[in-house]
């Protein structure tokens, strides 16, 4: 076998050779993404945060005074149980001043502690302060607040921050989508969950069903299909109108 002896001019093309390849192969490391496909996932756009937040009942106080009516006492009483689900801290009712209905509003107060306590709100939960009326002649109502953990944007939704128009070329032709999309999806979603610790861990697990176990186990024992077997009836159509 002949060795053949590079000249010097050769073994520097064979070294720049080498070195091209070895930074190509760096480069191919890195992710191709198509021009059809984001690189900005909504997700990051919009992402949904917990935090404390106050949540609000306002109870109308009437001229004659008296004690609440039907709908907002049982408003109060829902209130009530969704503090003792969600609420941290206390219960503050702000009561308006100054306008020249105390005396209502003292007796609305009092309607108020009643329906919290058959909401399940003990006494000495509701701390009571008050704020100057502006206007005399709106209605002032008693607000009842608790703060809660919830689910939320850190911004507001409708801001076209870019021209959705054709006035960017290498906007346009990068084919992604606008900054708002996807925005009041995901703001939706934050308001629909009831419980915002969902969005952050699963449930523990609860007990399993022993009966429905122990019949399963019978009855692969007897040697029978263990599956639930539903039973489904299909209303007939044709005999429902007369089978023309």
């Amino acid at each position: 076998m002949t060795v053949r002896k590079l000249h010097a001019p050769s073994r520097w093309r064979l070294a720049a050779g080498l070195l091209a390849g070895l930074s190509l192969g760096a480069c191919t490391t890195r992710t191709d993404v198509t021009g059809s496909i984001s690189s900005s996932d909504v997700r990051e756009r919009h992402p949904i945060v917990l935090r404390d937040a106050p949540r609000s009942l306002d109870v109308f106080v009437g001229r004659a005074g008296g004690s609440l009516d039907a709908r907002q006492s049982e408003d109060v009483v829902s209130f009530a149980r969704e503090f003792r689900h969600s609420g941290r801290g206390g219960l503050v009712a702000q009561v308006p001043t100054g306008s020249g209905r105390e005396m209502a509003a003292h007796d609305t107060l009092n309607g108020i502690r009643r329906a919290l306590a058959r909401g399940g709100v003990a006494p000495g939960a509701l701390s009571v302060r008050t704020y100057p009326v502006a206007d005399p002649g709106l209605a002032s109502p008693i607000r009842l607040t608790f703060a809660s953990l919830q689910a939320g944007l850190p911004h507001s939704c409708g801001q076209w921050t870019e021209d959705a128009g054709v006035s960017d070329f290498k906007r346009d032709m990068s084919n992604e989508p606008m900054w708002n999309f996807g925005c009041s999806n995901q703001a939706t979603l934050a308001a629909q969950v009831a419980d915002p610790i969902d969005l952050v861990r699963s449930r523990a697990e609860g007990r399993a069903d022993i009966v429905k176990r122990m019949n399963a186990i019978g009855k692969l024992r007897e040697g029978k299909d263990p599956s639930t077997q539903y039973r489904q009836e299909t209303p007939q159509i044709n005999s429902a109108v007369g089978g023309r």
